[in-house]
């Protein structure tokens, strides 16, 4: 891969874990965890494909960084993050990714996440 397609997929990585940092914890630690995991399986695709991937994530930090602008501008409503998944965008997807999305979507709505999230505090001596 040249040196300015690694550049500008790392960039956009750091970006969006940046931008995690402004959802609950419970859903950094999913999100941060699901990009991880994503940014690695796409590693080795193909040009076509590499595309594709950075031009979907950078929509998602885009939309993100706008929701996080809103919310911070509305403080007194409630915090509300994600988008409607078109139904054309569906009928793209690999049967694979329809199964990545649902369990996405089950463990984003469980009502006890497996994450446990404690805020770091200086330890007492």
């Amino acid at each position: 891969m040249p040196a300015r397609h690694v550049s500008r997929v790392r960039a956009l990585y750091r970006r969006i874990l940046l931008l995690h940092r402004a959802l609950p914890p419970d859903l950094k630690a999913l999100g941060d965890q699901y990009v991880k995991d994503e940014f690695r399986r796409h590693k080795t695709v193909g040009s076509d494909e590499a595309q594709r991937f950075l031009q979907e994530w950078e929509v998602y930090a885009a939309v993100l960084w706008q929701q996080t602008n809103e919310n911070r501008q509305n403080s007194t409503e409630k915090v509300c993050f994600g988008a409607a998944l078109p139904e054309e965008k569906l009928n793209d997807f690999r049967d694979e990714q329809i199964g990545q999305l649902q369990e996405l979507m089950q463990e984003a709505t469980k009502p006890n996440r497996q994450f446990s999230i404690t805020e770091s505090r200086k330890p007492t001596f």
